[in-house]
Parts: structure tokens; sequence; C-alpha cells
């Protein structure tokens, strides 16, 4: 009976004696954890702040622009138009705006290549269009048409853009470079349309158009003398 007392006392002590390492162990653990996260605290609040601070430095060195318009208008003048519109060309034309490409390009010169997309309208001002302009003889009417001409020539902005540019060691390069080279695209594209045949393309869809126009007046022939 004795040895068996002295038996299970001896496991209650063991037992007591692990439950107090183990929560031991347990605190200390908790303290290191403790420590970790009061030493790496500082840490991260340095690292936080070295981030805003890249943040507003590339603000500053890259600001986005701020657009303003005038809250006032001016309305200069007021048209009536009655133009026929009869075609619409779509353009693409690179443009190459260099500066400076000489002996020393390599340091002071400055090039760009430049992908213009462009719109080219053309048709007849019908305002030109005066009653003398027209006669009927009973069967045919005669119409002497206003002289096709190109009512818009303009860059597609969002989609026209800098493919390349090649800046010197030595410059920061030609600040209106790139306005140079859209009012040439400009040009050119408007050069390009003309060159296709836009305005006797629009010639003959106004006439078209104004046959199926005056056949619906009662006018069954149209002639256009000036063809």
């Amino acid at each position: 009976m004795k040895n068996a007392f002295n038996t299970i006392m001896s496991i209650l002590i063991l037992v007591v004696l692990a439950a107090g390492v183990y929560f031991i162990v347990d605190a200390v653990r908790g303290a290191a954890a403790s420590a970790a996260e009061a030493a790496t605290g500082p840490l991260e609040q340095v690292n936080q702040a070295n981030y805003a601070l890249q943040t507003q430095v590339a603000q500053l060195a890259n600001p986005t622009p701020t657009i303003i318009p005038d809250p006032v208008t001016y309305i200069n003048e007021i048209r009536a138009l009655a133009r026929l519109e009869t075609i619409q060309y779509s353009v693409e034309k690179v443009i190459t705006a260099e500066v400076g490409q000489g002996t020393f390009g390599f340091a002071f010169g400055d090039k760009l290549l430049f992908v213009a997309h462009g719109i080219v309208i053309a048709g007849i001002d019908m305002e030109k269009l005066q009653p003398s302009d027209m006669t009927f003889d009973g069967k045919v009417l005669y119409v002497n048409l206003p002289p096709t001409e190109i009512f818009i020539a303009t860059l597609d902005n969002e989609k026209s853009y800098v493919y390349d540019r090649d800046t010197g060691l030595l410059t920061q390069g030609q600040v209106d470079l790139e306005t140079l080279a859209r009012q040439v695209a400009e040009d050119e594209i408007r050069k390009a349309a003309l060159e296709d045949g836009i305005l006797l393309q629009a010639e003959r869809n106004a006439e078209a158009y104004l046959i199926k126009f005056f056949s619906a007046l009662g006018f069954s022939t149209v002639i256009f003398p000036q063809d």
C-alpha cells in the first residue's frame, strides 16, 4: 500500500513539474514575440514613412497636369451652314521631325517619329448655289453645282502619337518639335487626300445624292453641265 501511495505521489509531482515547464516555455515564447514585435514596429513605421516620401518625390518629379477652363466663354461668331459632306478619308502618315542632325547630332540633335492619324472631309457648300445655277426646260433640270472643297483636314489626337524620340546627350530637345511635326502632319494628310482624288469623289457622291433628292421632288432627269 505504501509503495502504491509513493508511486501516485511521484506521478503527481511529475505532472506538476511538466505543467510548470509548459507555462514557463509559453511565457518565454510570448515575451519573445512581444520583443520581436516591439523591435519590428519602429522599422515598419520607417518603411511606411520612406514609401510615403518616395511617392511625394515621384509626384514632384512627374506632376499630373491640372487643366482649369476659364469659366467665361466668348462666342465670337455664329454662322448658318449648308454644307453637303459627301466623303470622309481616314489617313495615316509617318512624319520625321529633326533638328541639329549634323556632325554633333549625337550631342545636340533631336529627332522624333510621329505617327499621324487624320480625318479629311470634303463636299459641296450648298449656300453657294444660286437660283441662277438651276434651270428647267420642262423636261430636264440643269444644275451648276459649286466646286467641291475640303471642309475639314485635322488630326485625330486620340490615335496620333510619338512613336520614337532620340535626343542628344547634351540637350533636352527642342520644346516645340512635336508641335511642328503635328502642323506638318495636317498639311501632309490634306495633300495625300487631294492626291488620291478626294474632290472628284466628293463631286460624284454629291451628284448621286442630289439626283435622288431632285427625283423625290418630281424632277426625273437631272444634268450637271460641268460634266
